[in-house]
């Protein structure tokens, strides 16, 4: 607190004072056989000026500490006791301050444990869903010839589908924990990449896309689970919005200042007011709320949390019915290279 701010506080004593003061000049006036009125009067005013001016800046350099407490208070949000207080007034507020700083503490240790048994219970229902989802996939193909082709193809989609969302509420559960789960090396990008796009074949063959693929080859510096991850979202987007009979361009591009994984496609590409809004979570936009393109708003979400936390940039490009492009962007860098 400020000085300024602390004499307007005690605005209520100062306007007391000036009230008194004028009424002992208004007796003294009244009182006659006066002699250097003015004098006096006006040498006592600024006499009970000085005084009072002096009494506050004691008492506001002795509440100092005081202050200076409540203002680390509000700054640290409840996280520290306060245990400065000298009079009366404020050892009630420190007590009652203190009161609400332990029922901070004990409503954030209830969070923590609610959140990490909800943490664990889903990651053990994840692990776990896991095994009949890979049954279900043993008994599909167990029956394959035994069942129309359109039925399996769907059940497939389906099963596929399953295992993408499942994948989807693994990686979000971690992403708070990313510095414990993750290892950065020199890898192949296409090697990363490419069991992606085999995964998504048989997509590409229902919808008959054509897939062009860069021949290039570069090494990057990254984690190839959580790129693999990244890409898989981008990827699954391009063909659940690129028509039948479209075109999906992958493309690696080496400049001076990094490295361009560009996934282009020419689909039905995003409007101009959800654009800048796509990497928001939740966000389905005009697109996702479509009946066959059903989005949960978490994919790019979790696609641009986890590239920022691996220092690599997500961009996107598009327009409405000629496609969209996104571009993951690996900064080279500079001393790994010297010392190599």
């Amino acid at each position: 607190m400020t000085f300024l701010k602390y004499l307007k506080d005690r605005s209520l004593i100062i306007i007391g004072w000036l009230i008194l003061s004028l009424l002992m000049i208004f007796m003294v006036w009244l009182t006659p056989g006066l002699n250097h009125f003015w004098d006096n009067i006006s040498y006592l005013l600024v006499l009970q000026l000085f005084f009072i001016f002096v009494f506050f800046a004691l008492d506001y350099y002795r509440r100092g500490k005081w202050y200076k407490a409540l203002d680390h208070q509000a700054d640290s949000h409840l996280q520290h006791f306060v245990e400065v207080a000298n009079t009366n007034e404020e050892q009630m507020v420190q007590a009652y301050i203190n009161q609400q700083v332990r029922e901070h503490h004990l409503m954030l240790e209830q969070l923590l444990d609610s959140q990490k048994d909800q943490k664990d219970y889903m990651d053990s229902w994840i692990h776990e869903i896991k095994v009949p989802l890979a049954a279900v996939d043993l008994i599909l193909n167990a029956i394959e010839f035994d069942i129309p082709d359109e039925k399996f193809i769907s059940l497939q989609n389906e099963i596929q589908k399953i295992d993408e969302y499942v994948e989807q509420i693994l990686y979000y559960s971690r992403s708070d924990e990313f510095v414990n789960d993750y290892l950065i090396q020199e890898y192949s990008l296409k090697k990363i990449i490419q069991p992606i796009i085999r995964g998504q074949a048989n997509y590409f063959i229902q919808k008959n896309l054509q897939l062009t693929l860069s021949e290039e080859d570069v090494k990057v510096l990254t984690d190839a689970k959580w790129i693999e991850f990244i890409f898989r979202q981008l990827l699954s987007n391009a063909i659940k919005y690129t028509p039948n009979h479209g075109t999906i361009d992958i493309k690696i591009v080496t400049k001076n200042s990094g490295i361009s994984l560009i996934l282009e496609d020419n689909g039905i590409g995003i409007p101009a007011e959800d654009l800048g809004r796509i990497f928001d979570k939740g966000f389905t936009g005009e697109n996702g709320r479509k009946a066959q393109q059903h989005s949960t708003g978490i994919g790019l979400y979790l696609a641009k949390t986890l590239a920022t936390k691996l220092g690599v940039t997500l961009t996107a490009e598009s327009q409405t019915g000629i496609g969209t492009k996104m571009t993951l962007f690996f900064p080279r860098l500079d001393f790994y290279h010297e010392e190599r």
